[in-house]
């Protein structure tokens, strides 16, 4: 026979808890690196998200300079102050970083002129210069005109542009059209906080302008030309932060600007910007606690996940424990099921044998001999026949195999044939009885037979001695018969009332040392479930049990 201990289910405490430890170590090692990883990234979007803060920064200014600028070429030199007073308002208005605005109202000829650029037979010389900025006293908006007598310096912005031109038209192939960006490029002049835009001449124009350097034409021609210098303020760009939880505070700083905080509490980057403001930089500076909240925020959802995976696992670990705990329990009822069983069948089988041989033996049995030997082979093959009976009506019933009779019955002689069979069986057994407002009912003897039976047979069993009493009540509650089984005898301990009813299941007491099936209150909560009814207990220790049955009233 198999034992116990040699049981495939016995549980290993030692392996579950080794696994829990590794996958709870695993969960640590990995929240610790997952934050590691979530520290370096946000340290690295530190440094390189502060690209998309420059775009979007900047674009305003790409903006301006890209298409508007450009713009003064649609009026092909013949801008003067209203319409540029008008234009200028709507930059200012639409760009804050452009402080102030130079207009020079110039003219290309072949005539030398006393203010501009003279080379060979080409000119370059403004009539006037206008300034517009909100910041301009109204007395001083005009700064230059051709009739005044008053010398006037014309300034690097136009000397260096115009230079630039003349040099652009000399060196230029009139065979092929120049590219938009080529043309860009000669006719405007980029300097620290500074943009100098000429208008583009047409091609015709172009050429003319190339004839005009080389020879005096004839009749002279004047070609008006704008040059505007617009001034730039690098700390009217309005910084957008794209990333507020990462950067603390973005400022505009010269590009020589060095903190003399260095502290380790504070992280900070830098970037230079671009075209007329590349002297200055944004200056990046977040506290370390601020984008340790970043960080958080970055690491929980991954901590999460990684919880959620740890959490299935310990999941998986407990279904696997209690799979083999169950399996280990089964095996132990299983395992005490087949002893008691064949304790239950070896009893009166070692007794029919003995019998059997002391009949064989005998040369003579008398009369008084053989009706005590046919007695004890009739009540032996009873209980083996009982016992089978009952496996074989417990497995049919929770197969639902048999059908339910319905004959009608009085109660008190149901009753009385039980308490009498039971006082003959054991005459020590004292059993009293009442009906209450019942008399006959429709039910299924035989199942409520056995309920009697064993419900009887459980409180002789379960009482002492001197306490062997057992009270039956029947009695019409609610259009429902209520039965009560009362007796005196040791109890059941209030943790084991939920398992009684389970199949194999066996109280440890003094009471079934000799074994018992475990099979006759697991076949009496079927049996009042197949007859649609409800069976409970309650029990005090070394008081007494009562067994209360609830069935439906049919008469």
């Amino acid at each position: 026979m198999v034992s116990e201990r040699d049981s495939g289910y016995r549980k290993n405490f030692s392996l579950i808890l080794t696994f829990i430890v590794l996958i709870s170590a695993l969960f640590i090692l990995s929240l610790f690196l997952a934050y590691n990883f979530s520290k370096k990234f946000i340290e690295n979007q530190f440094v390189s998200e502060k690209v998309k803060v420059l775009e979007g920064s900047i674009k305003p200014y790409n903006e301006f300079f890209q298409n508007k600028v450009p713009e003064i070429s649609y009026y092909n030199g013949y801008l003067d102050s209203a319409t540029t007073s008008k234009f200028v308002d709507t930059i200012l208005n639409d760009y804050p970083f452009v402080s102030k605005v130079v207009f020079y109202d110039s003219e290309i000829s072949n005539t030398p002129v006393k203010d501009g650029l003279n080379t060979s037979h080409f000119s370059f010389g403004p009539k006037y210069i206008y300034q517009f900025g909100d910041l301009v006293p109204l007395d001083s908006v005009k700064l230059f005109s051709r009739e005044d007598t008053k010398k006037f310096s014309l300034g690097d912005d136009f000397n260096t542009l115009g230079i630039k031109m003349i040099s652009y038209i000399e060196s230029l192939d009139t065979t092929k059209v120049p590219g938009q960006d080529e043309l860009f490029t000669h006719f405007s002049n980029i300097r620290t906080n500074k943009i100098t835009y000429v208008n583009i001449p047409r091609l015709a124009d172009l050429k003319v302008y190339k004839q005009m350097l080389r020879s005096k034409l004839d009749p002279s021609p004047v070609y008006q030309q704008d040059m505007l210098s617009f001034y730039l303020d690098p700390y009217k760009i309005k910084i957008i932060n794209s990333r507020p939880l990462l950067y603390q505070n973005i400022r505009i700083e010269p590009l020589t600007y060095d903190p003399l905080n260095t502290s380790e509490d504070y992280m900070a980057t830098e970037i230079t910007l671009p075209g007329p403001f590349s002297d200055y930089k944004l200056y990046f500076i977040s506290a370390k606690s601020f984008v340790d909240k970043e960080i958080l925020s970055y690491f929980l959802p991954i901590a999460a996940v990684m919880l959620l995976f740890y959490g299935i696992l310990v999941l998986v670990a407990f279904l696997i424990y209690r799979n083999l705990n169950i399996n280990h329990k089964m095996f132990k009822l299983q395992y005490d099921f087949v002893n008691n069983l064949t304790h239950e069948f070896k009893t009166p089988v070692s007794v029919i044998k003995i019998a059997g041989n002391n009949i064989k033996s005998a040369s003579i049995l008398s009369e008084r001999e053989l009706k005590l030997y046919g007695k004890i082979l009739d009540e032996e093959a009873d209980k083996l026949n009982g016992l089978m009976n009952k496996l074989l009506a417990f497995t049919q019933i929770e197969n639902q195999a048999i059908q339910l009779n319905e004959d009608p019955i009085n109660i008190e002689d149901f009753i009385e044939s039980t308490v009498e069979s039971h006082q003959l069986k054991h005459p020590d057994f004292i059993v009293t009885y009442e009906t209450i407002g019942l008399t006959t009912f429709i039910t299924d003897p035989v199942l409520l037979g056995s309920l009697f039976d064993n419900l009887a047979e459980n409180a002789y069993k379960y009482s002492p001695p001197e306490h062997k009493r057992l009270h039956i009540r029947a009695s019409l509650i609610k259009n429902k018969v209520v039965i009560t089984f009362t007796d005196q005898g040791i109890g059941i301990p209030a943790p084991e009332i939920n398992n009684i009813f389970k199949k194999f299941y066996r109280i440890q007491n003094q009471y079934n040392q000799n074994g018992s099936v475990g099979l006759g209150l697991a076949f009496c909560k079927e049996v009042v479930n197949f007859m649609k009814g409800e069976i409970t207990v309650k029990s005090k220790v070394n008081k007494g049990t009562e067994f209360k049955i609830v069935l439906p009233y049919n008469n």
